[in-house]
């Protein structure tokens, strides 16, 4: 089985723009690809796990991998799959930003002479003159086709500015860019990426009358049809200081049935032989799936150390005995206190563990709400500043989120 088999068999595979190409040029090592990431915050999240994956698989089977961090097209913003238009960031946020992305995706790709390597795309957009780029691509592209574009379609209802309007223009030229400097002769991206895509190669073929080619990768959605990637409302990062060890491996071990052998398909490097035997697990063995998948991908993450010791202290939980050294930790102040105590709702916001009040009130009043493994029966309960000494207290939302909080 070649790496085009591989990646077909695992679910990763949306749309191709020439399959027989593609196929030849990834499977005999000859493709030099570029994904790219705009730095919109300090961390990659979990929704640009596989695309990380998928570079570190295609690098594996002796393909060139371009990270391309986005720089410039930062400071236009995409509006694909948006309803409104992103937070405007200062160029000192994005350079910040792109040495965070950097960090980390050095955990998965291999970086260096004759491998791997980063651009940015700052390095060619800000030093464009409007004027010449209007004058060298701009007749390349129709904007008949560009407003039926579906990166567009969720911004037309609200209004899609100017600004982003010349996001496709700017990523087509990302790749047009590389393609006569780097060699780069394959995108790939986020099915959501079709059109902005496509425009690249357009480009290239109207310019160079040259072939590139693209390929998207199926977006990670759950059974229901949702991105995955986020808990309680809130990313999970990549970043151990914004996200816990713990916390990540806890978002995969909670992940529903339906979806637990889909994303060890496509998440994970365990060999299909392996995981096409976990598919008539059922019960207990389906809950060691879950494990499975936590593990494997808390290991890519922040590696073999930190995945034992959440899966360790998963284990603790789940059996009773608690393990509050490895557990997400809130630390409070007398401030917090105010009166010497503090609200159970006030608490699972200041904690993180529900996005508002109201939320939390309907989790209390549901009988979702713990603390010391005792139930909190009332929205008015408080809680003393004495409780949150030695070991503090432990919270645990629903049966499967834990947290510690402590008074410093």
């Amino acid at each position: 089985m070649g790496i085009y088999e591989e990646l077909v068999a695992r679910g990763l595979i949306a749309q191709v723009t020439n399959e027989e190409e593609i196929r030849e040029m990834i499977n005999n090592g000859k493709a030099t690809f570029y994904i790219g990431f705009d730095c919109t915050a300090d961390s990659l999240t979990a929704g640009h796990f596989m695309a990380l994956t998928l570079m570190k698989r295609l690098q594996m089977a002796g393909n060139k991998p371009i990270a391309l961090i986005g720089g410039g097209t930062t400071m236009i913003g995409d509006p694909s799959g948006r309803t409104d238009m992103r937070k405007m960031l200062t160029k000192e946020d994005i350079d910040h930003n792109a040495e965070c992305f950097k960090r980390q995706m050095e955990r998965f790709i291999e970086f260096g002479e004759g491998k791997a390597v980063m651009l940015n795309n700052a390095d060619w957009l800000l030093k464009l003159n409007y004027v010449d780029l209007l004058r060298e691509v701009g007749a390349c592209f129709s904007v008949n086709n560009m407003l039926r574009a579906e990166c567009y379609k969720q911004r037309m209802e609200k209004g899609l500015s100017f600004l982003e309007f010349n996001y496709m223009i700017m990523q087509s030229y990302d790749f047009y860019y590389m393609f006569q400097h780097n060699g780069c002769n394959m995108q790939f991206g986020g099915n959501d990426q079709w059109s902005n895509m496509l425009g690249g190669t357009e480009l290239i073929r109207r310019k160079l009358g040259k072939d590139a080619h693209a390929m998207t990768i199926t977006l990670l959605t759950d059974s229901q049809g949702n991105k995955m990637g986020k808990t309680a409302g809130n990313a999970v990062w990549l970043d151990p200081n914004k996200t816990s060890p713990f916390e990540f491996y806890q978002y995969w071990r909670n992940v529903a049935d339906a979806d637990v052998l889909k994303c060890i398909r496509m998440l994970t490097f365990l060999p299909l032989e392996q995981i096409d035997e976990m598919a008539g697990w059922e019960g207990a063995k389906l809950n060691e799936a879950k494990d499975i998948l936590a593990y494997e991908l808390t290991k890519l993450v922040h590696g073999d150390e930190e995945a034992d010791k959440a899966r360790q202290a998963s284990k603790a939980l789940f059996s009773g005995a608690g393990d509050a050294a490895h557990m997400p930790t809130t630390e409070l102040t007398n401030d917090d206190l105010g009166g010497g105590q503090i609200n159970i709702l006030n608490l699972m916001v200041r904690c993180g563990l529900c996005a508002s009040k109201g939320e939390a009130r309907r989790l209390v009043q549901q009988g979702g709400v713990s603390v010391n493994d005792r139930k909190v029966e009332s929205i008015d309960e408080t809680l003393g500043c004495e409780q949150f000494t030695g070991d503090g207290v432990i919270i645990r939302k629903g049966k499967k989120v834990f947290h510690r909080v402590v008074l410093v």
